[in-house]
């Protein structure tokens, strides 16, 4: 194989489609808080001062939307006044009927991919890994030094020689600021309180680039900047463009949404698969359909890299695991107030997340 590179991006907590996708989770968290059997889809979308609140909600829970929203502005470090806009309705009966039998089925159609590999300790590709905990240090720091401001993105580009990650090539990052600070004086806070800490200094050479807020003077951000809306980092949220995505975002859904539950499974599926050793890489595709207990449809690809044949090691993950719908839910514990944690820096490889935990398999 030749040279080649490949990119992933990272983004903040206070980017405006991160705000929307915290807002939808923290309004999932408190209405499972109070009902843990909760049919949830309540998103948000903001721009300058206005926030709205909308969606689906069939719950016995009383939830205050207009605090939830304002209080994660807060969290995040918004201070300026806001204004709150609700458009909340009753989940439809028909899609509450095809969830709600003997068994619980999917709560809409769609196709879910996992992914994992050896490339990093979390089991995930290095460009999407260092980019993330490239944002949330720029987030850690940013919390302790008032010049800067919430929003924020980060970017990696990781070379690779004959399939193998040989080093980085350019880090990418911009961050909203107050005019307390100089561009130069930002450089040098981000090189040395944010990449240095973060990047192995092995992957990094005289070569390497930095890119410190490219654009020039980032002042004005976050919704004044920029509209967002819930569900539009999926890449983001995912594998950085490294491994497909199914299209259906996370942030918002109860667990009776296998957009969100599935994409969980298939990644804790694969993550096993290479954490025992089975493969150095793993891509699993799931399907289901809407009112349907069990996937239509479970394909594995190693990309050659097991001693096994894809066909042999879908006979293992199948004797080791139950894509049902109910199993899903069960054996991941998703009926939890645990949403808002997976908001930012991705939902997968990071540690304390269910479908992260390490589980032995019979092969």
């Amino acid at each position: 194989m030749a040279k080649r590179y490949f990119t992933s991006e990272s983004v903040t907590s206070g980017h405006p489609d991160k705000v929307c996708d915290l807002i939808a989770d923290s309004i999932l968290d408190e209405a499972i808080r109070q009902d843990p059997y909760a049919h949830m889809a309540v998103e948000a979308t903001i721009k300058d001062d206005l926030i709205l609140v909308y969606g689906e909600a069939g719950t016995t829970a009383k939830i205050d939307y207009e605090k939830i929203a304002l209080g994660v502005m807060k969290k995040i470090g918004y201070n300026e006044e806001y204004h709150v806009l609700t458009k909340v309705n009753k989940q439809s009966p028909e899609i509450n009927n095809a969830v709600a039998h003997d068994e619980i089925s999917a709560g809409d159609q769609g196709i879910m991919f996992g992914y994992a590999d050896d490339e990093t300790e979390d089991l995930m590709p290095f460009a999407i890994d260092c980019a993330h905990k490239l944002a949330a240090k720029l987030e850690e720091v940013r919390r302790q030094d008032d010049r800067l401001r919430p929003d924020g993105k980060t970017q990696v580009t990781a070379e690779y020689d004959d399939g193998k990650l040989k080093r980085v090539d350019t880090i990418l990052v911009s961050t909203q600021h107050t005019e307390k600070i100089t561009q130069a004086e930002l450089r040098d806070l981000i090189i040395e309180k944010v990449i240095k800490p973060v990047v192995d200094p092995k992957l990094v050479d005289e070569n390497t680039k930095y890119l410190i807020n490219p654009s020039g003077s980032f002042i004005v951000g976050g919704s004044w900047g920029d509209s967002g809306t819930t569900g539009r980092k999926i890449v983001v949220d995912t594998y950085g463009g490294y491994a497909p995505i199914g299209g259906g975002c996370f942030s918002s859904k109860d667990p009776t949404k296998v957009d969100r539950s599935a994409a969980y499974y298939a990644r804790y599926v694969c993550r096993n698969v290479v954490a025992n050793g089975l493969a150095h890489k793993c891509q699993l595709e799931l399907s289901y359909a809407i009112g349907e207990p069990k996937p239509l449809s479970v394909t594995v690809d190693t990309f050659g890299t097991s001693k096994y044949t894809d066909e042999q090691l879908l006979d293992i993950i199948n004797k080791n695991f139950d894509f049902s719908v109910a199993n899903i839910i069960s054996e991941l514990n998703l009926r939890r107030p645990i949403y808002a944690s997976t908001t930012n820096y991705g939902h997968f490889g990071r540690k304390g997340l269910p479908w992260e935990a390490y589980k032995k398999l019979d092969f």
